[in-house]
C-alpha cells in the first residue's frame, strides 16, 4: 500500500505538469515535458527545499523510493529497445527462399542515404563524446586550482548523459553507481538531473535562435516558425479524435491476454531474466563480469529474446508502437521521482563546476553541431544540425521538436538518417558509460580524461578517413 500511494502522488504530479504545460505559454514555447514541470512543483514545494515548511509533505520514506525508482525503472526501458531491430531469417523454408533469391549478389557501392546515416552517426558521436570530456576537464582543472571542492570519482560524466540522454538517462546513472557500491551516486544522480533541465530548456532556445538566424542568411529550405505548430503539439493534448494518432494495433485477443498486458508481460519477463542472469554470474563469482550494471544485461538479454522470437517467425505478435508507448510511460514516472528527489543540499555544492561545464557545453555542442554538419553535408544540413543540437542537448524528442520546425512535413530525409544514427549512438554510449565509470573509479581523474580525449580523437579519425575516401569518390552527397 506504501508504494501504491507513493506511485499516487508521482501521478498526481504528472497530471498537474500536464495541466500547467496546457495552459501556460512559457512551458509551451519552450516545449518542457509535462514529466519535467510535475517534477518541479514537488520539488519546489516539497521537503527537499522546504524542509519542514513544504507545502507538499512527503515522507522520507518516500523521498527514499524516489530516489531509487529511477534506476529500477530503467531497467524495463531499456528491456524495450530491441523490438523492432530487422533480424535475417537463418531457418526455416522463408529463409532458405530469401537466401536462394539474393544468391551471391553483393551491394558494393554504398548509397548515398548510408553515407549519410554514418556521417550523422560520427557527428553525434563526436559531439557527445567531447560533452564528457568538457565535464572531465572541469572536474581537473577545479581539483586543481579549487582543492577545497570534495569531488566524487565520477564528476564530469553527468553532462553528457544529462545533455544526450535526458532526464531518463540520471536513472541509467544512479543505477550503475548504486550497483557498484559507490555512497554517492544519488548526488551524481541529482547532477544529471540538472544537466538535463538546462540542455532541454536552453538547447530549444538556442535551437530557435539559430533557426531565426539561418532564415534570414537563407539557410534553411523549409522554414517554419515556431508559432506555427499546431495547438495540440504546443498544448500537450488532441482534442480532434480525427487526428489522433494510434499507439499500436493488438496483436493478441482480450478473451486469451490484453495485447497491452501480453507487451508488459515479455518487458517485465525479460527484466526478470536479467536479474537473475546477473544475480548467478555473481554467485559462480566471475571477475568484470559482476560489476557490469543490470540494464546492460537486459539489453543482451532481450536481443536474445527478439533474435529468437524472429527466427521462431512469431515476432508479428509484437508491435513496436506499444512496447514504445511502455517504455514512454516508464520514463514519465522516472522523471518524475529523480527530480522530486534531488538532494539539492549536496549539488549545490558542486554549484559553479557545474555551471562552468553547462555554459562550456553549451557552447561546444551547438558550434560542434552547426560546424559539423556544414563541413560534412552539401545539402539540408542545416536540418541535420538542428536534429544533432536538439538530442545533444535534450533527447530524441527535443531534436524531432527542432527538426519539424525546419522542415515541417519532413520532406527531407533527414528523419531517416537521424533516427537510425540515434539508435546506433545510443548503444555506443550505453557501452561507454561503464567503461569511463570503471576507469574513472580504479585510475582517477586524470587517466579517465586522457581515455575520453582518446575516444573522441579515434571518432574523429575515422571520420576523417572516411570522409575522405567519400569525397575522393566523387559522389555528391546530399
Amino acid at each position: 500500500m506504501e508504494i501504491l500511494v507513493a506511485f499516487s502522488v508521482l501521478a498526481g504530479f504528472l497530471l498537474l505538469g500536464t495541466l500547467l504545460r496546457a495552459k501556460l505559454k512559457f512551458f509551451q514555447y519552450i516545449f518542457l515535458p509535462a514529466s519535467v514541470i510535475g517534477g518541479f512543483i514537488g520539488f519546489i514545494f516539497g521537503p527537499m527545499i522546504l524542509k519542514s515548511y513544504a507545502v507538499i509533505p512527503i515522507p522520507e520514506d518516500w523521498l527514499t523510493i524516489y530516489s531509487l525508482l529511477p534506476g529500477i525503472l530503467i531497467v524495463p526501458v531499456v528491456a524495450s529497445v530491441p523490438f523492432g531491430v530487422k533480424f535475417k531469417r537463418i531457418f526455416g523454408k522463408q529463409a532458405k527462399e530469401e537466401k536462394q533469391r539474393l544468391g551471391a549478389k553483393v551491394e558494393k557501392k554504398q548509397s548515398s542515404a548510408t553515407r549519410n546515416v554514418i556521417l550523422l552517426l560520427f557527428v553525434l558521436f563526436l559531439v557527445t563524446q567531447s560533452q564528457g570530456v568538457i565535464g572531465l576537464a572541469v572536474h581537473y582543472v577545479f581539483s586543481i586550482f579549487s582543492p577545497g571542492t570534495d569531488f566524487y570519482p565520477t564528476f564530469g560524466t553527468e553532462v553528457a548523459a544529462g545533455f544526450s540522454g535526458g532526464h531518463g538517462t540520471a536513472g541509467v546513472i544512479g543505477n550503475l553507481l548504486h550497483g557498484m557500491n559507490e555512497p554517492y551516486w544519488e548526488i551524481a544522480q541529482g547532477v544529471t538531473v540538472t544537466m538535463a533541465t538546462f540542455g532541454i530548456i536552453c538547447g530549444i532556445l538556442i535551437g530557435i535562435a539559430l533557426i531565426n538566424f539561418a532564415s534570414r542568411k537563407g539557410h534553411t529550405e523549409f522554414f517554419s516558425r515556431p508559432g506555427e505548430f499546431s495547438s495540440s503539439m504546443l498544448k500537450g493534448y488532441e482534442r480532434d479524435p480525427h487526428k489522433r494518432e494510434s499507439i499500436g494495433q493488438e496483436t493478441t485477443v482480450s478473451t486469451s491476454i490484453d495485447t497491452l498486458a501480453f507487451h508488459m508481460a515479455i518487458i517485465l519477463a525479460g527484466s526478470g531474466l536479467s536479474y537473475g542472469l546477473l544475480a548467478f554470474i555473481k554467485f559462480i563469482g566471475i571477475p568484470l563480469l559482476d560489476s557490469i550494471p543490470v540494464w546492460a544485461y537486459t539489453i543482451i538479454v532481450m536481443y536474445g529474446v527478439w533474435w529468437l522470437m524472429t527466427q521462431l517467425n512469431v515476432s508479428w505478435m509484437v508491435d513496436k508502437a506499444i512496447m514504445s508507448k511502455i517504455a514512454s510511460t516508464f520514463t514519465d514516472f522516472a522523471v518524475v521521482a529523480a527530480i522530486i528527489s534531488i538532494p539539492i543540499e549536496a549539488v549545490m555544492s558542486y554549484f559553479l563546476p557545474v555551471i562552468v561545464t553547462i555554459l562550456i557545453a553549451l557552447a561546444v555542442t551547438t558550434y560542434g553541431a552547426y560546424w559539423l554538419c556544414k563541413r560534412l553535408f552539401k545539402r539540408f544540413w542545416f536540418e541535420r544540425s538542428m536534429a544533432v543540437l536538439g538530442t545533444t542537448t535534450g533527447v530524441f524528442i527535443t531534436g524531432l521538436l527542432l527538426l519539424k520546425m525546419v522542415d515541417p512535413e519532413y520532406k527531407s530525409s533527414v528523419l531517416t538518417e537521424y533516427s537510425i544514427s540515434y539508435s546506433v549512438n545510443s548503444i555506443f554510449s550505453f557501452v561507454i558509460i561503464p567503461l569511463m565509470f570503471g576507469v574513472l573509479i580504479s585510475q582517477g581523474i586524470a587517466i579517465g580524461l586522457l581515455v575520453n580525449i582518446g575516444i573522441v580523437a579515434i571518432g574523429a579519425i575515422m571520420l576523417f578517413f572516411y570522409q575522405r575516401r567519400k569525397y575522393d569518390s566523387s559522389e555528391a552527397l546530399e
